[in-house]
């Protein structure tokens, strides 16, 4: 009997809508892989919004399922490398992009996309931390690597409610750092200061003074996930020799910016990309957060809601009315 699962499908109408529904799959209806996962969680990430929105940037053919992120067990595998039954997991490269993604219970792919789930992460942690807290491990471990220290002085944290930030203030806590939370939403304050935030400061108080070429020193670094004139003001204010991570583009793509950060004060400004970080970086950085970077409480910055109840985060993240993560539930329940 063909195997048949259930998968999010987002597909588009003669009128050039889009719509998602739940749908049954087989596993015929996926692409060629040297590797076929049993997908127990997925996570919601912008990037998948995106794609179930129909945004040809991001997913050029539908109907499509997208789910950038994916942990599992192994269903089937050609390779020597991963064995049947095997716990691993998947994220990035062109999953959930234009490859069937983490919102199907089963995913094919390359081999090379997959690794071990780390040991001392159970399944659901891996997806709470997902691609937004692989990337924001990423930024953390650029800012230290440039010699950032917690006595340096306050990071700051763009888009703080998000999956990114709000998983880079529970880590930059977790390892003794002052955090000032940027957000839009005042009414999370609290949900902020819970999980880490020494300061939270409202997205348009920072705006007052954009234009000016340059701020006064506020900031030893900057984790900026939204990009447009918010990561042009974050570089304007950054003390000497600080260091500005770039990850995200949810505010705008454009860099209204100057070159006197750079070449008055010494700014770095770095560029964090997920989605094809080297085989070899990612096992170190998965490494870590299973290790001595697995900061508590990922329960208080994520949730988990079942495959037919996906549409309504999607709806809210679009809007810019999510918050923290949202952890996609594969079981068998769906």
């Amino acid at each position: 009997m063909t195997q048949t699962f259930q998968a999010l499908v987002v597909s588009e109408d003669k009128d050039g809508g889009m719509h998602r529904q739940v749908q049954t799959r087989t596993l015929e209806d996926l692409p060629p892989g040297e590797v076929v996962v049993e997908v127990s969680y997925s996570s919601l990430n912008y990037k998948d919004a995106l794609s179930a929105n129909g945004n040809r940037g991001v997913t050029r053919r539908y109907p499509h399922t997208p789910g950038i992120d994916a942990v599992g067990k192994v269903y089937t595998s050609c390779v020597d490398e991963f064995a049947s039954g095997d716990q691993v997991l998947c994220m990035g490269y062109d999953l959930g992009m234009n490859t069937a993604g983490g919102f199907g219970r089963y995913i094919s792919v390359p081999a090379a996309w997959v690794m071990p789930l780390p040991g001392g992460l159970s399944s659901l942690e891996a997806m709470q931390i997902g691609t937004a807290g692989f990337t924001a491990a990423q930024c953390v471990d650029r800012i230290i690597t440039l010699g950032l220290h917690p006595n340096d002085g306050p990071i700051l944290v763009t888009g703080a409610t998000g999956g990114v930030g709000s998983l880079t203030v529970r880590l930059l806590s977790f390892l003794g750092f002052e955090i000032t939370a940027l957000t839009g939403k005042v009414e999370q304050a609290s949900f902020l200061r819970e999980i880490g935030a020494t300061h939270v400061l409202e997205r348009k108080n920072m705006l007052q003074r954009q234009r000016k070429m340059l701020l006064r020193e506020r900031w030893a670094g900057v984790v900026d996930t939204v990009g447009g004139d918010i990561l042009a003001t974050a570089v304007k204010g950054t003390c000497y020799g600080g260091v500005v991570t770039c990850c995200g583009n949810a505010a705008s793509g454009d860099l209204p910016l100057n070159v006197y950060p750079f070449i008055l004060r010494g700014v770095t400004l770095a560029g964090i990309d997920s989605a094809k970080c080297p085989m070899e970086k990612r096992r170190m950085l998965w490494k870590k957060l299973a290790s001595n970077w697995r900061f508590p409480g990922l329960n208080e910055v994520a949730r988990t809601v079942m495959l037919d109840r996906l549409e309504d985060e999607i709806i809210k993240m679009l809007a810019g009315k999510s918050k923290g993560r949202v952890v996609v539930d594969l079981g068998e329940g769906v």
